[in-house]
């Protein structure tokens, strides 16, 4: 538990991540993914309860467990003034990497990173994608076992996302344990073998994307236009007859489409239909507004 004056951010969190898998922390702003982020990493301690990473107890070991985990932050921190090859140098000593295994750690970073071609210029002459893949290629120079990603593609133009899809994805194939906060809900459901979904400093369902999805939403979503009038009154039927809507503007979305009866689609009208997916797992457990 981490409370911060009257606010509890983490909240009887019970988290265990295997070996070699990818578990996306899902939840909406509050929720305590970032929290979660720093109590991993030492930089503030819980109020309440029990922390270890690799077996090593958090605080009191946190030195061990941080040798054995790369950490890549939400926000850019580059050293400016450094060359992309001094950046990722620097960090071979600040891990301990042994002085005769630094030259080929460097490599093997920039060629995760793809930045060979620019391991002379300085860092903030690279385009927002390039820091990118600097950042983790940073966190990774000391090959972790352990890898904290926080919002690892926040702000980047699509295409850049699905270069560093790719590089996450590879790094799962080499048995990195990765846990990643993200917002991006299509990013969870692509990379992760796990979801978690948190609300209010709790983990409120955990399991794989596809799993989660057969469970809370069905195959397929029902999309109505209905307008604002009688809409209340019409979800009642709905949740009535035992089914979950959830709203999106003028857009009234009924779930597990596939097994609506025929009496009650005739009262809904022609809908649009497309296939369920996690977004619709993430509105229904964690709620449709913003506190």
């Amino acid at each position: 538990m981490k409370r911060f004056g009257d606010i509890t951010a983490v909240n009887g969190l019970d988290l265990d991540v295997p070996q070699g898998v990818v578990l996306g922390l899902l939840g909406p702003n509050g929720a305590g993914k970032s929290t979660t982020m720093r109590i991993l990493t030492a930089q503030s301690t819980v109020d309440e309860g029990h922390v270890s990473v690799l077996g090593h107890p958090i605080p009191q070991k946190s030195k061990w467990a941080r040798s054995l985990m790369g950490v890549v932050p939400q926000h850019d921190n580059l050293d400016e003034e450094l060359t992309v090859e001094e950046n990722l140098r620097s960090f071979t000593y600040l891990y301990r990497v042994p002085r005769r295994e630094r030259d080929a750690a460097v490599e093997r970073a920039l060629r995760i990173a793809h930045l060979e071609h620019r391991r002379h210029e300085f860092t903030e002459k690279l385009s927002g994608g390039m820091r990118r893949r600097l950042l983790i290629a940073r966190g990774l120079v000391h090959r972790p076992r352990v890898l904290l990603l926080d919002e690892p593609t926040v702000g980047l133009d699509p295409q850049v996302r699905q270069e560093l899809w790719g590089l996450i994805s590879a790094l799962r194939d080499e048995g990195v344990t990765v846990l990643m906060s993200t917002h991006y809900i299509e990013e969870a459901e692509r990379l992760s073998d796990e979801v978690a979904l948190m609300a209010k400093g709790r983990i409120v369902e955990r399991g794989e994307p596809a799993d989660l999805i057969a469970k809370y939403a069905g195959k397929t979503v029902e999309e109505y236009q209905i307008g604002a009038e009688g809409v209340e009154e019409l979800e009642k039927v709905i949740h009535h007859a035992g089914f979950t809507t959830r709203r999106t503007g003028s857009t009234l979305s009924v779930l597990r489409a596939e097994e609506l009866p025929d009496s009650l689609r005739d009262r809904l009208g022609t809908g649009m239909r497309r296939a369920s997916n996690l977004e619709d797992v993430f509105v229904t457990l964690t709620g449709e507004t913003v506190e």
